[in-house]
């Protein structure tokens, strides 16, 4: 089986950098009010906000740009702040989690290994309940873990 990408198209994408947007426009408004209102300690509530803002659109970013590549002996995980690579071997489960908040819901895939924590798959998430390409994405990737587990 050749290497397969899974990404998110160029619309899932633009999608993430509107949310990039939305956060600095919120932080940033925050910031203002904070610099406006407060009293004695303004540079220190400045900063703390400030970081909390670097911290989301950095999550947001890693997320829009993360990609997994498939290969027929393992799984390698590429951010925009880490690289991993896994064995199809050391894989006990692919998962679906549905996680649910006040401005909505999304969906992303999981891999639970056989030692060490479940990792989120990069590239490989909806705010759709019936994404198409959602679900295509999980289905090549059992399919993967299926025909390694298949040629050992």
């Amino acid at each position: 089986m050749s290497d397969t990408w899974i990404a998110l198209d160029a619309a899932a994408r633009r999608k993430n950098w509107w949310w990039a947007g939305y956060l600095t426009i919120i932080f940033g408004g925050w910031g203002v009010a904070v610099a406006l209102t407060a009293t004695g300690e303004k540079l220190w509530w400045i900063f703390s906000i400030a970081v909390c803002w670097l911290l989301s659109v950095i999550y947001v970013i890693n997320r829009g740009y993360g990609r997994t590549l498939l290969t027929s002996d393992r799984v390698i995980f590429r951010t925009f702040i880490s690289r991993r690579s896994i064995l199809w071997t050391e894989i006990v489960d692919i998962e679906k989690r549905r996680h649910q908040a006040r401005s909505g819901e999304w969906w992303d895939l999981r891999i639970v290994r056989s030692h060490g924590r479940p990792l989120t798959i990069p590239g490989a998430f909806s705010s759709r309940m019936d994404d198409v390409t959602f679900e295509g994405k999980y289905v090549l990737i059992c399919e993967y873990w299926a025909r390694s587990a298949r040629a050992e």
